[in-house]
């Protein structure tokens, strides 16, 4: 006799439904946006040879605020900060707006 099987739920989702579920999508995206990121610009700094001291010395900014920028867990990053440091790398930033996996106007209330 096999044992019966426990239904789960969430067998066969994906984790971004999961994530849903529980309300911390936007968050979890978020903070992976920055960690990627910070990680493109640690990257741009080892590549150019540049240290965080001359990278926060271009952008004129203290090297406490440039850390917070490279921090991956830290989720405050601002445009202007992000664009002043790509700037000082001698690069642009591209942002632009994609349809969100499972989120659309018709799921809004008013």
């Amino acid at each position: 006799m096999k044992p019966k099987a426990h239904h789960n739920a969430h067998r066969g989702s994906n984790f971004a439904d999961f994530l849903a579920e529980e309300g911390i999508l936007p968050e979890v995206e978020i903070l992976a946006l920055k960690r990627v990121v910070a990680l493109q610009l640690q990257q741009i700094l080892e590549q150019e040879c540049v240290s965080k001291t001359q990278l926060a010395s271009r952008m004129k900014t203290s090297r406490a605020s440039l850390d917070r920028i490279l921090d991956p867990q830290n989720p405050s990053l601002t445009v202007a900060s992000l664009g002043k440091a790509a700037a000082a790398l001698g690069r642009k930033v591209e942002l632009r707006f994609v349809p969100a996996y499972g989120i659309s106007p018709a799921n809004w209330s008013t």
